[in-house]
């Protein structure tokens, strides 16, 4: 068995708040003393933004704006240079998530083209992502990566509730080319609020009134829409996250179909407005009809953290 190294955050959810503690231990196993060059401990958080390949090259700006921002980056001292005994070696560790200056630690989100991460790291240098214990020239250093789960802090007061009540007809789509040839259709429903807690579903209900075309299916699409850029110019990409079926084939008249939507963590995060980019979500209620007619309705939400 050779020398290995890993971090073990104490908190099983691994989520933490900007002023937290963050706690747990580094864990070194080996059956051999292991001779170091020295242990040390970095957090680092940053902003990742990529413009999609239609965007690139559009605004000479972007490539200044879509540059890595850096949230936090903090380094502490664990063991200086010395040896290690055989066996497994537990050396714990306390680190408080701050920040300096004006910075805002932003919620973790997973996008496509923007990322918001933090690091938890073993490294000599505070400028690399890597986790490293140094060691000899003769021995090869190790090195591991722990990502934990950054939440802004919860929004004071209840958000205030927006029901959505919605009618759908050939005549309420919009960019339809060729009206006349939709078959009649009506359809109602509404939505609980477009304004909504992201711990918790959005909600409501539809009903299919009538029908000339025969139901193939019903879906609920969740969209994030990412904006990248500067002054000079912004690039807007939406993409789907989730797809949720809630009715399959030609669904009775009149009957209240539920919609009920939890909204996936690390893919969602409360709406977020900055300088350089933007990320906010949008619902799609899909009708799909059996003359592959596709009708869409789109609800822009904004999301909060209680």
């Amino acid at each position: 068995m050779g020398t290995t190294l890993d971090i073990k955050i104490k908190r099983a959810n691994k989520v933490y708040h900007c002023g937290e503690v963050l706690t747990g231990v580094v864990v070194i196993t080996s059956k051999d003393s292991i001779q170091h060059q020295g242990i040390s401990l970095t957090m680092e958080g940053s902003v990742n933004l990529q413009l999609s390949a239609k965007s690139v090259g559009v605004f000479e700006a972007f490539y200044n704006s879509v540059k890595p921002i850096q949230l936090i980056n903090n380094t502490v001292e664990m063991v200086k240079s010395g040896k290690l005994p055989s066996g497994k070696t537990e050396i714990p560790f306390e680190f408080p998530l701050q920040v300096k200056g004006s910075k805002i630690l932003y919620e973790t989100y997973h996008g496509v083209f923007v990322n918001i991460q933090f690091w938890m790291e073993k490294h000599e240098k505070s400028y690399t992502l890597r986790c490293d214990m140094r060691r000899s020239l003769l021995a090869k250093d190790l090195t591991k990566s722990c990502e934990f789960i950054v939440h802004s802090p919860p929004q004071k007061g209840k958000p205030t509730p927006s029901p959505v009540d919605f009618t759908i007809t050939p005549e309420t789509l919009q960019n339809v080319k060729e009206r006349a040839l939709l078959p009649k259709f009506l359809i109602r429903g509404h939505l609980s609020s477009t304004n909504c807690v992201i711990t918790q579903p959005l909600t409501g209900e539809l009903i299919v009134v009538n029908s000339d075309a025969a139901v193939k299916s019903i879906e609920l699409q969740l969209v994030r829409v990412e904006t990248c850029g500067c002054a000079e110019g912004y690039a807007r990409d939406a993409t789907e996250i989730q797809n949720i079926q809630i009715a399959d084939g030609d669904v009775c008249r009149n009957l209240p179909i539920p919609i009920y939507m939890v909204f996936p963590r690390l893919f969602t995060c409360p709406t977020l407005e900055t300088t350089n980019f933007k990320v906010e979500f949008e619902v799609n209620i899909v009708v799909l009809l059996h003359d592959d007619h596709l009708i869409t309705e789109n609800f822009p939400l904004k999301l909060c953290r209680m």
